[in-house]
């Protein structure tokens, strides 16, 4: 999912699997997914890297220090290894951290990187009017905008919190509507690996140096599994696959593990484009023209629009112990 804020850290696999029901129970024809399907006479892979809530996902006066040393190990393990790279920005997040939000932000831009907007407050479209939504695209755009015109740089992109797009077609065709009027694209997103919920048990086991490395070990782990699922069902539904979109966070877990997390792309043969590279693909040249409450990666919606049913319950849900270690601080297996 695009967050954890409004979602709840022990229901999310209860969720996604919700999800995943409802989006396919009318579908007509069943395919499993297998992460090795259509592997022979594959092109090139690529993938863009982007980052919600910037510029801290948990940002706050406390900890105004860590999102400055986050955000740096980010920005610095992108230049040195060469991945471009969008970070959608949330104005509450940067008011929260006061200079320093808007210090980050610079940052981004003077390395070259893109900026997109994230909305005011992260606020749910499901739970908002059209004038309430439009709102918040406006006011997402106070310090985005005057940043990006100081340093010469369009904002091209749109991300909605939680991904959440529409809940009837009238409403998404609306939503499309308004970011059309203010110039932005819809910013699609294809690979999601739950990792707010792997950082938030990051954050917990922030004396245990131990359990902190187990965490790391663990969400890439699944990262790696994510990664291959949702390329497999772009193959099983598209035919092929497009260029991925990776949804990340800014966070603290991601500026420990980016590095791999790079590797990882690398070993399974993708190569780094920008966002805007990625959605020049024919694939993203429209949105898919399907409404719903949740907020799916682009594979499912896909395939909801082509009638192709995917069993959702296939795709792997982080580990029990470190959903059960995010909520409560326990892990009974150690």
């Amino acid at each position: 999912m695009a967050s954890a804020r409004g979602i709840g850290i022990v229901n999310e696999p209860t969720l996604r699997r919700a999800v995943a029901a409802t989006l396919f129970a009318a579908m007509i024809a069943f395919v499993a997914i297998d992460p090795a399907h259509g592997e022979e006479g594959r092109g090139p892979r690529l993938v863009a890297m982007t980052f919600d809530d910037l510029p801290f996902a948990a940002a706050s006066e406390s900890r105004k220090l860590e999102a400055v040393k986050a955000d740096r190990i980010i920005r610095r393990t992108l230049a040195r290894r060469g991945v471009p790279a969008t970070g959608f920005v949330t104005e509450d997040n940067v008011r929260a951290l006061g200079p320093d939000g808007a210090a980050i932000l610079s940052g981004w831009l003077r390395d070259g990187l893109d900026l997109g907007n994230h909305g005011a407050v992260h606020a749910d479209t499901n739970d908002l009017d059209m004038e309430s939504i439009r709102q918040e695209i406006l006011a997402g755009e106070k310090t985005l905008l005057s940043l990006a015109g100081t340093f010469g740089r369009p904002v091209t992109f749109y991300r909605f919190a939680y991904n959440h797009v529409g809940d009837t077609e009238e409403r998404r065709s609306q939503i499309e509507g308004l970011l059309a009027e203010r110039g932005y694209r819809l910013a699609a997103s294809t690979i999601d690996t739950s990792d707010y919920l792997f950082d938030r048990a990051h954050q917990r086991a922030a004396s245990d140096p131990a359990m902190r490395r187990r965490i790391e070990r663990a969400y890439l782990d699944h990262s790696r599994k994510q990664i291959r699922y949702y390329q497999a069902l772009n193959r099983l539904v598209l035919g092929r696959e497009p260029p991925a979109i990776m949804l990340l966070h800014s966070n603290v877990l991601n500026a420990m593990t980016l590095d791999r997390l790079i590797a990882i792309f690398r070993a399974e043969g993708f190569r780094f484009v920008s966002l805007t590279q990625a959605q020049e693909d024919k694939a993203y040249r429209t949105s898919p023209a399907f409404a719903t409450r949740f907020g799916p990666m682009w594979g499912y919606r896909w395939a909801r629009e082509r009638g192709v049913r995917v069993d959702g319950n296939n795709e792997q849900e982080p580990p029990n112990w470190l959903s059960a270690y995010a909520e409560t601080g326990v892990v009974a297996d150690r």
